[in-house]
């Protein structure tokens, strides 16, 4: 039954920290270059542009035979709707100090929002969607084919007018690692892991005590409380059921 709630607050909470990162004003995501970039050229409301590129988007899964799911229409239609609202709600031209502040924040902010969407497991939103879709099709890491989306989005969005700055390469640097941390606590388990009995504690610690070796000679290693329910590498969008040795 969480799962729905969580999406949706997970989408509105990512929403919301592209408008807290565009107050900040010192530069924002490729997508948000993008969006920022269109605003000069359009009447149109940054979340108004981010709704018409996603259905754009969605439009190139077609030949890439990608199938949106209900997390991809409330992803087009929830980030609209509370980024708009963020900027109607935060004020534009405030000191540094108050606008670094609304940087750090926005990061933080959008790397929880990553982890509660993706963590309830609703499928794609329109951009992951592509880049996932084109890696398959072409047989190219995920990581390099959103690298080449991402720098194409960011070249066109600076051209037009987006902000581009440090935020752009705190964002790229942060955002990944911020997520991995956060991603564990909303990872969402259709099977509840079980605790151990109490009796098979001992013989755990015997295994250790015995130079950390299984039966046949294969080495246990612990698993760290992080790494239960995170993304086991950089390319992966957050394998729950991975267990990592």
């Amino acid at each position: 039954m969480r799962r729905l709630p969580q999406l949706l607050v997970g989408l509105a909470l990512y929403g919301f920290s592209l408008s807290v990162l565009v107050r900040a004003s010192l530069g924002v995501n490729p997508w948000s270059v993008l969006y920022e970039g269109l605003e000069n050229y359009t009447p149109l409301s940054f979340g108004t542009i981010s709704a018409v590129l996603g259905v754009l988007v969605l439009l190139l899964w077609i030949p890439l035979k990608q199938k949106p799911t209900l997390g991809t229409i409330a992803n087009i239609i929830v980030l609209a709707y509370s980024s708009d609202l963020g900027l109607f709600l935060i004020p534009q031209h405030l000191g540094l100090p108050a606008r670094a502040g609304l940087l750090v924040g926005g990061v933080l902010l959008n790397g929880l929002s990553v982890a509660v969407y993706v963590g309830a497991r609703f499928g794609p939103g329109p951009r992951d969607g592509l880049m996932t879709g084109a890696s398959a099709l072409t047989g190219r890491s995920l990581r390099l084919v959103r690298t080449v989306i991402e720098i194409a989005v960011l070249a066109v969005g600076g051209l037009l007018g987006g902000s581009v700055g440090v935020g752009t390469v705190l964002y790229a640097l942060a955002v990944g690692p911020v997520t991995q941390f956060f991603l564990p606590w909303f990872a969402y388990r259709s099977t509840p892991t079980q605790p151990l009995p109490h009796s098979r504690v001992p013989r755990a610690g015997a295994a250790a005590a015995a130079g950390g070796q299984r039966p046949g000679g294969r080495r246990t290693l612990p698993l760290r409380g992080q790494q239960a329910g995170a993304a086991c590498g950089p390319d992966h969008g957050g394998c729950e059921d991975c267990r990592h040795e």
